[in-house]
């Protein structure tokens, strides 16, 4: 199968985002990158093309040119990668949209429910796909958890405890380098820091793994370290349809705590624990209490998950594998596209609507703490 063609906006010199999704798609060979818009310095965009072997008339001054140039290509790219500050998603997604051109989005989607549902409409409209990587829920033990809610293994889901603590950002008049700078400013970042950049993944991996639908939140949002503008820890109590209740916690002064990303489910039946820095196992807990450790790798493992295993067991998958498994979901179901087969029962990563559905998350947590820590529907 021929190799797809991708480009990139963002993911310019010095930038760890833009560099793991590259990372991420050379695993499985499936897309080549062949075009970007890596900086808004066009000399950096150069000098980033150049390093990653892109031809200089391919490497664009701005993202509109390089979504009109790349479709009118007979050897265009067939999806784009967006790798920017929360602020431009939703200016650049909408450009290659209206271009005809697949999206890969870095999340949180976009900064409003209003853009990103635009968004969602123009995918629909034009019948192109767009990706939101929350990255996590490409990890084989996710997808395994997912397998055994729906299997019946832990009975109905009763409640969740989600926490997604860092302990970069503890310091006061610590920005953390670039990548915290934009986080933290309200002018790139939006109207949110930590419930965007992590309270959407503690969001999403709970929707994914346990099929929960949010009913309402009761959210406290904090600004604790000196000289923050944005939320910084928050506190979010969930009631799900059908009855099931769930507790989110997000924080960046978390000292100690590095990407620990952590789910507890409570069934009728059994329980499920998780967690991201370990993510090779999943624990299960069946009614007689006693704790199984079923690891990637081994018979256990329901084979809908285990077909994105790279490695024997031993060998550890991490954060970079569940982003390529990701995109090779996304890269089939674009050929599958350019070939005319696709199905929709072929998405295995996280769709645009999921994407909505964390910015509807955001807004009603923002509501509800500015009214007071109320209950909000969604």
């Amino acid at each position: 199968m021929a190799k797809l063609r991708y480009g990139m906006v963002g993911g310019g010199p010095g930038a760890f985002i833009g560099e793991a999704h590259r990372k991420a798609i050379s695993l499985d060979a499936t897309a080549e990158l062949v075009a970007g818009c890596f900086s808004r310095n066009h000399e950096k965009c150069l000098a980033q093309g150049e390093i990653l072997g892109i031809a200089p008339q391919r490497c664009y001054p701005d993202y509109r040119e390089m979504a009109r140039a790349e479709a009118a290509r007979e050897d265009g790219i067939s999806f784009v990668v967006v790798v920017t500050p929360n602020n431009t998603h939703y200016e650049i997604c909408k450009a290659f949209l209206e271009a005809g051109i697949h999206v890969a989005c870095d999340k949180p989607l976009v900064t409003t429910v209003s853009e990103a549902e635009e968004l969602e409409r123009l995918a629909k409209d034009k019948g192109l796909l767009f990706m939101v990587t929350y990255t996590y829920t490409g990890h084989v033990t996710m997808k395994f958890m997912r397998d055994l809610i729906r299997g019946g293994e832990i009975g109905t889901v009763r409640t969740v405890m989600a926490e997604y603590p860092q302990g970069w950002l503890y310091k006061e008049n610590d920005w953390g380098g670039k990548q915290g700078e934009w986080r933290c400013d309200p002018a790139q970042s939006g109207r949110v820091n930590c419930l965007g950049d992590l309270g959407t993944h503690v969001e999403n991996a709970v929707a994914t793994v346990t099929g929960l639908k949010i009913k309402r939140v009761l959210a406290k949002m904090d600004v604790v370290v000196p000289g923050r503008k944005l939320d910084d820890n928050d506190q979010i109590l969930v009631e799900y349809e059908g009855g099931a209740t769930g507790i989110n916690w997000t924080s960046q002064f978390a000292i100690g705590c590095d990407n620990s990303l952590r789910l507890r489910i409570y069934g009728s039946k059994g329980s499920l624990l998780w967690f991201q820095e370990t993510p090779e196992e999943v624990t299960l807990i069946r009614e007689d209490g006693i704790p199984n450790i079923i690891k990637r790798g081994y018979g256990a493992v329901t084979p809908g998950a285990a077909k994105y295993g790279r490695l024997p067991s031993g060998h550890t998958e991490g954060w970079l594998e569940a982003m390529g498994n990701l995109y090779d979901s996304f890269a089939a179901c674009v050929q599958a596209k350019n070939q005319g087969s696709f199905m929709e029962d072929m998405i295995d990563y996280p769709t645009i609507e999921e994407g909505v559905n964390g910015l509807k998350y955001v807004e009603a947590c923002l509501k509800s703490n500015e009214k007071g820590n109320i209950w909000v529907s969604l």
